[in-house]
Order: structure tokens, then C-alpha cells, then sequence
């Protein structure tokens, strides 16, 4: 598929310049048409279409597992959101009070919230402040020590846009003997991750951001070795190896990540994810990553023209699909407002304009952007 056949599956581009990925993305045409279908047959069928049903979600979870180098199918399961992915972990964790959970602080509070959570337990958070748009790894590092249990950092910061070395963190976590819990949202679809190769323990991403996804609809990973030590919450009828068995006598978990999923998947949702991971996959995750990047310096290239100064980091191995702008004469909401009222779409964090255009976005979008921007 060429780039200008994606962009064909995306009917915002009639409407908008769509630049804020990082927020709710818009659907593409196969998951507008998969969330059809699947209201079309549960309209026309409705329990007798679950073996359908149950077949689309095996398909879409073998996409999950491809996308993020899973070593089996299995270890993938569906979360409503990656909150819920987050509290799979910081609830069942094998905590001890005096533990602590290094992060850094400047997280989105779903990456937060869930650890502080666990004061009454014991658990302290130690938060390492970024030093201006970057978090060294050296001070995540410095933060951990005996008691430290997990580290937790997103995949991409979403008001900075700092992309962290997730094999680098890895590699730190495995020689520390401490857990690597990643919040991949701002980063998956845009850019390759490997659990493999960066030792991650588990992971939770909703779909709605850069997988092209609906809200409601995200998938998680949790290591092989970790399901067994991980005391299992929301468990319900699905969390067993026989589900089927109704009379509840059988309790015998799963023994890989789908003990996680308790009750009724969000199906409607995760089919349309799935049209998206197809649509992704097939565009090459590789070549998103090169169109997002080379869309963003582009951005950087043109706005440090125009007198705005990039807070984001673009070093090699940091920058991301999240820029974040600050004009000396211009209010970050303000020029929300303008661009929106121009059909641009774009957002303001932590007091800067945050700019997070997709690889079926264009230059001459970017050009509109910062002409509506100035206006």
C-alpha cells in the first residue's frame, strides 16, 4: 500500500488537517466499516453470531501479538483502556510495604494515579523530574534501589513528546531485577516495540491514539513468567480454562494473559482496532515511523522559520510523533482556537501547542497548520 492509497482510507482529510493523534484519533474507512458489520450481524443474528464473533477476536489478537513481537499469542489480552492495563499490575503486583515504583514525573496521570494508589499498601512512588524536555535515563536510574519493584515510564511522553529507550530501560530493569511496566499509548503504531528485545514484563495501550483505533478498545502484555506471580483482578467467567462450564465448578485459571479478560470483550471495538492493525501492518510499521518523523522535522524545520522555539526533543532515538511549540507573542489556546476554526486540529499541554500528525498526513496540512496558527 503507497502513501497515496492510506490517506484514501481516511475520510477527515475532507474536512481537516488533522494533527492531533495524540489526543482521539479519527477513524480510517475499514474500521468505520468494521464497527458495521459487526452492529449488522448482531442485529440481524445476535447470539448466533458469536462464533463469528469469537473468530474476528482470535484474528484480532494475533494482529496485537505480530505488532508488539509477543513470543506467543496468548500472552496478549483486550483492556477497555490502558488505565485498566495499569491496575492489572499495580493490583496484583507481590508487593511488600517498604516497596517503591520509580516513574517519571511527568507522566499522564493514568501513569501515576495507579501507584500512588497503592500508599495504603506501603508502596511509595518516587517521581524523577524530567531536566527541560528530556528524561535521562541515568536519573531513573540513580532513583532505583533495593526496595524499588517497578519502573514505569509511557513510550512517548504526551505533553513533551520525549520518546524513551525502551531496549536501554530494559536492559536496566533485567540487571536490577526490577519489573518494566510500559504505557505504550503515545508510541504504538507509530513506532516498532519489541517486548522481546526490550525485556518488557507487561504493557497497556488503548487503541484510539496512534493505533487509529475507537475509544474503548486497547490490548495489553503480560510476560509468560510474571502470570503465575501476579495475584489476578477482575476475575469472572472467562478467566477460567472452561469458560463454557456454567455451573462454576471448574475454577482453573488460564495459565497465560487471557485470565485477565473476566467478562465481555468490547467486540465491536476491538473489530474495528483490528481493521485499523491491518491497515498499519500492512503500511509497514517501519515506514509509518520514517513518515511520522519526517513529517515532524518538516514541522520543526518550518515553525523554528516562523519564530516559534520546539521544546521537544529531536535528538536521534528521542523525537517522536508529538511536537510541542512555544511562540513568544501567541497563547497555546488561542491558537487552538484559531486552527479550529480554520480545520485544523491541533491541542495545548502543559502550556505549549502540541502538534502529532500521522504518516497519511501531509506537508501542505503542516503549511496550514502554521498559517492558521499565525493568524
Amino acid at each position: 500500500m503507497n502513501l497515496e492509497a492510506l490517506r484514501a482510507q481516511f475520510p477527515v482529510t475532507r474536512q481537516w488537517a488533522f494533527l492531533d493523534h495524540a489526543a482521539v484519533a479519527p477513524l480510517p474507512e475499514p474500521a468505520v466499516a468494521a464497527l458495521r458489520a459487526y452492529a449488522a450481524d448482531l442485529a440481524t443474528s445476535g447470539v448466533t453470531a458469536v462464533g463469528r464473533c469469537v473468530a474476528r477476536v482470535g484474528e484480532v489478537r494475533a494482529l496485537a501479538a505480530r505488532l508488539v513481537n509477543a513470543p506467543a499469542v496468548e500472552d496478549v489480552y483486550f483492556v477497555p483502556n490502558t488505565t485498566h492495563g495499569i491496575g492489572v499490575i499495580a493490583e496484583g503486583f507481590p508487593w511488600e510495604p517498604g516497596d517503591n515504583v520509580v516513574l517519571a514525573a511527568e507522566e499522564y496521570p493514568a501513569n501515576q494515579f495507579p501507584w500512588m494508589n497503592l500508599d495504603r499498601r506501603g508502596v511509595s512512588v518516587r517521581k524523577v523530574p524530567s531536566r527541560g524536555n528530556r528524561v535521562p535515563l541515568d536519573d531513573l536510574a540513580a532513583a532505583i534501589d533495593s526496595r524499588t519493584r517497578v519502573l514505569t515510564v509511557s513510550f512517548v511522553e504526551f505533553a513533551s513528546g520525549f520518546r524513551h529507550d525502551l531496549c536501554a530501560l530494559g536492559e536496566l530493569c533485567r540487571a536490577r531485577g526490577v519489573f518494566f511496566f510500559v504505557d505504550a499509548i503515545q508510541g504504538l503504531g507509530a513506532f516498532p516495540l519489541d517486548v522481546q528485545a526490550a525485556h518488557i514484563d507487561a504493557l497497556s495501550a488503548d487503541s484510539h491514539k496512534w493505533l487509529l483505533g475507537p475509544e474503548g478498545a486497547g490490548f495489553g502484555y503480560i510476560r509468560r513468567e510474571w502470570v503465575e506471580r501476579l495475584h489476578p483482578v477482575g476475575v469472572g467467567a472467562f478467566s477460567v480454562n472452561n469458560p463454557l462450564a456454567f455451573d462454576g465448578s471448574a475454577f482453573e485459571l488460564k495459565p497465560h494473559a487471557g485470565r485477565w479478560e473476566g467478562g465481555a470483550l468490547n467486540v465491536g471495538g476491538i473489530c474495528a482496532m483490528g481493521a485499523s492493525l491491518q491497515l498499519l501492518l500492512e503500511f509497514g510499521i517501519e515506514t509509518v515511523r520514517a513518515r511520522v518523523l519526517e513529517l515532524t522535522d518538516y514541522l520543526c524545520d518550518r515553525a523554528l522559520a516562523d519564530g516559534w522555539s520546539v521544546f521537544s526533543s529531536r535528538a536521534a532515538g528521542e523525537k517522536s510523533g508529538i511536537v510541542s511549540l512555544v511562540h513568544p507573542a501567541r497563547e497555546p489556546d488561542d491558537v487552538v482556537k484559531r486552527c479550529r476554526a480554520a480545520g485544523v486540529a491541533v491541542n495545548a499541554r502543559a502550556g505549549r501547542v502540541r502538534v502529532s500528525p500521522h504518516c497519511y498526513n501531509t506537508t501542505a496540512e503542516i503549511d496550514r497548520f502554521l498559517e492558521a496558527a499565525g493568524g
